[in-house]
């Protein structure tokens, strides 16, 4: 009997049954497209299978054997280093440097030993030789392919039984058996699969490559990420020399865990102080200046926070905030106005986060509302303090967790002042001055002398 045609988000990878102008699922327009019936798998079940092995949670078993990069930064946000037959999904805007790392990472996996192959699909080898002959990666021996069908891939794989393969990416790929254009749900899913059961089958470890959409996403069904052990994404401003490699998801180590790499000539290189970088050249104290103390995955961060108000000229100031979120900023504001008495009408308000970092932990509410009132009252900071904390609606200050990370990040960095929510664990403070402050309008009156 012929199966009824089936429609799916190209973007969220959501099934529909007939075409519709908005996908439900994730809100985009004029993204479901047609794609061909899969198999829906035997139809009967009858014979019987054989039996699954069991264990009980007591049953210990040693730890997955990880072969490390020599990039320290790498390998942190890898969870230790690369386990063997585990499939890893790399997203990133393009011309980021994905393809720049995977092939400094796949040259020093190569000079320890790995047989490595790296399959380009939208670059000849040609090309790959000369980004190769340009940072310096010429003398490993990785080898290289140029190809996009997925069968003579995996064929090769088969033949060659590398230990890490990259696949360069993962859109560009097509399965012979689905009819569907190369990109789009039906190829990329079936691809996935296909790579990622091979990596299992193998034992060889697989890096794909892909592309991230306009809204950050990476591109193709949500269910590859599913489909992966790794989840890492790119980030950083194309303005910017940093950039910043952040596990999404990782069934081998912690999630959120980042490693900061900077641009240069000769390709990405290593930041082990992320902290001393993100916070140079701030000598001298500045209004609207505030230091935060973040932590992202294992590893305290520390950022500056800038902040700019202004007198608007327009009838709805503006809020320009980047590598924050801007609702929490909108409230951080209603909050300083509401519970303080600050108020921010008819004043424009700009917030960033230096060097193009970008923080999402609440406990950078305090620092945020730090800056907003520096800039305001144009009183500087003390450049020797760092701040953090979360603000409540009703004003109050909530303690953050991994405190004592915190300040001894900022203690080895030579910071002399902390001020954080009272009743936060300060143990292994030494050699910091801490304040702590029960809510904003205690804050405000120690630090700016109003409330």
């Amino acid at each position: 009997m012929k199966q009824n045609a089936s429609f799916t988000c190209t973007v969220c990878g959501a099934a529909y049954r007939k075409w519709a102008g908005k996908c439900d699922a994730c809100g985009g327009w004029n993204t479901i497209a047609e794609e061909a019936p899969l198999s829906t798998g035997p139809k009967s079940l009858g014979a019987k299978g054989r039996m699954i092995p069991l264990s009980d949670l007591a049953t210990e078993e040693a730890a997955p054997p990880r072969a490390s990069s020599g990039i320290d930064e790498l390998d942190r946000v890898l969870g230790g280093g690369l386990v063997p037959a585990s499939a890893i999904l790399v997203g990133g805007d393009p011309g980021i440097g994905k393809s720049t790392l995977l092939l400094q990472a796949t040259a020093s996996f190569a000079r320890k030993g790995l047989k490595c192959l790296y399959i380009s699909g939208e670059e000849a080898a040609a090309q790959v030789r000369m980004r190769a002959q340009r940072l310096g990666l010429t003398d490993a021996a990785v080898q290289l392919g140029a190809e996009t069908n997925l069968r003579d891939i995996l064929t090769t794989l088969d033949a060659e039984r590398p230990a890490l393969a990259i696949i360069d990416s993962i859109q560009t790929m097509w399965l012979d058996s689905v009819e569907a254009a190369p990109g789009s749900v039906s190829q990329v899913r079936a691809a996935a699969h296909e790579l990622v059961t091979f990596a299992k089958r193998r034992g060889v470890a697989i890096i794909l490559v892909g592309h991230v959409t306009k809204d950050g996403q990476i591109a193709g069904p949500r269910v590859v990420e599913h489909m992966v052990d790794t989840v890492l994404y790119f980030e950083g401003e194309r303005g910017h020399q940093f950039r910043i490699l952040r596990a999404v998801k990782n069934r081998f180590g912690p999630a959120d865990e980042i490693g900061v790499f900077e641009m240069t000539g000769g390709g990405l290189a290593e930041v082990p102080n992320p902290s001393a970088l993100f916070l140079a050249n701030r000598d001298q104290p500045a209004p609207g200046s505030a230091v935060f103390s973040g932590i992202e995955g294992t590893r305290p961060v520390l950022t500056e926070i800038q902040a700019l108000v202004a007198p608007s000229t327009l009838a709805s100031p503006r809020r320009t905030v980047v590598g924050l979120d801007s609702g929490r900023v909108s409230t951080i504001l209603a909050v300083l106005e509401a519970r303080c008495g600050i108020p921010f009408a008819g004043l424009d308000v700009f917030l960033n986060v230096a060097g193009g970092f970008r923080v999402s932990e609440p406990a950078a509410d305090l620092a945020v509302a730090g800056a907003l009132l520096s800039a305001r009252e144009d009183v500087a900071i003390p450049p020797d303090m760092v701040l953090f904390g979360e603000i409540s609606l009703s004003g109050a200050l909530r303690p953050v967790g991994q405190t004592e990370n915190r300040l001894k990040e900022a203690s080895k960095l030579g910071f002399s002042q902390a001020t954080v929510p009272s009743h936060s664990k300060i143990e292994g403070a030494a050699g910091l001055t801490v304040r702590q402050m029960p809510d904003l309008t205690a804050f405000v009156g120690e630090m700016f002398g109003a409330g």
